[in-house]
């Protein structure tokens, strides 16, 4: 977040190059957004294709204990639980791309037509950003959700999968440790 406000204050300073290249870079975050978007919709609609049919399919899961409690409650829980995630992500990634769509047009505009200067448009990737990092965490807590339909030991394996990604991607490897 440091890194992100001192790189749009070196871009107040009016050079159209770095604008630019401030878009550029902008746009990797903002497909990725998009992504999570349109993988959250699929899912969500096959998720929404498998209720469908899933009290018909319910007999097949049940003859196996290793598929977890099959009642009716618990199978209504699990779906919903991970339809909610699934479209609180939706609603995060959907709201960070018009952040940083609108990110991107106030680059382009610094010194002419920003709002407020550049504090607003500091405010608005910010909010794109930390709406796009919300919406890929909730995407993520959701996968061992939609895994618990299959039963306890897919979650477990799961979570800790979960843990140990989100760990490698939120801290960064000391210097020590890189071979150069």
């Amino acid at each position: 977040m440091l890194k992100r406000r001192s790189w749009l204050r070196q871009l107040n300073q009016g050079d159209d190059k770095k604008g630019m290249l401030a878009v550029q870079s902008l746009r990797n975050s903002l497909m990725f957004a998009i992504l999570t978007a349109t993988v959250t919709v699929i899912i969500t609609l096959c998720l929404a294709a498998l209720t469908n049919n899933a009290f018909n399919a319910a007999g097949l899961l049940a003859s196996s204990s290793l598929f977890g409690s099959q009642s009716p409650r618990i199978m209504v829980l699990k779906y919903a639980s991970s339809s909610l995630f699934l479209l609180a992500s939706f609603l995060c990634s959907s709201m960070a791309v018009g952040f940083l769509v609108d990110a991107n047009f106030l680059i382009n505009a610094i010194g002419e037509f920003a709002p407020g200067g550049g504090g607003y448009t500091e405010a608005v990737v910010e909010r794109g950003f930390a709406m796009a990092v919300v919406g890929n965490r909730v995407f993520c807590m959701a996968l061992p959700l939609l895994l618990w339909l299959f039963g306890p030991l897919p979650v477990a394996v799961s979570s800790a999968a979960l843990v140990w990604g989100l760990y490698e991607l939120d801290f960064v490897a000391s210097l020590s440790t890189i071979v150069v």
